[in-house]
């Protein structure tokens, strides 16, 4: 059976997507304040090793889990919004790298479904 990474297109479209998606990110007026003093290098490695791993390719993440690595953003006041805009730039990406909507959407899903840890709600809120 084929790994969604696989079908995404392997390291070097993750690379690609990673790049292109923290330029939207980067340019989002409600997003980008979250990343003043992020070294954006180390951010996409960490991104793209995340990805990469949740996608069923080669795991090399060696990040935080979400809650801890998202935490001092939720006391900055990041909420579903962000979270919703930082999916829709992901999705975005995708979409203009000719990925299919079935895929597209099984990246959301995924992306979804950190979502309580990365906003730190309780699973049944």
């Amino acid at each position: 059976m084929t790994s969604l990474y696989d079908e995404l297109g392997g390291a070097v479209a993750i690379d690609a997507a990673v790049d292109i998606f923290y330029r939207k990110v980067m340019a989002d007026e409600l997003l980008a304040p979250f990343f003043d003093d992020v070294d954006m290098e180390r951010q996409a490695a960490k991104q793209k090793a995340f990805l990469t791993m949740v996608t069923g390719g080669p795991a090399h993440y060696t990040g935080r889990d979400m809650r801890r690595a998202h935490a001092h953003l939720v006391a900055e006041g990041i909420d579903d919004t962000h979270f919703d805009a930082v999916v829709g730039h992901l999705a975005g990406t995708l979409k203009e790298l000719g990925v299919s909507d079935d895929k597209i959407a099984r990246v959301g899903a995924l992306a979804n479904s950190v979502r309580n840890d990365v906003l730190n709600r309780d699973p049944a809120a």
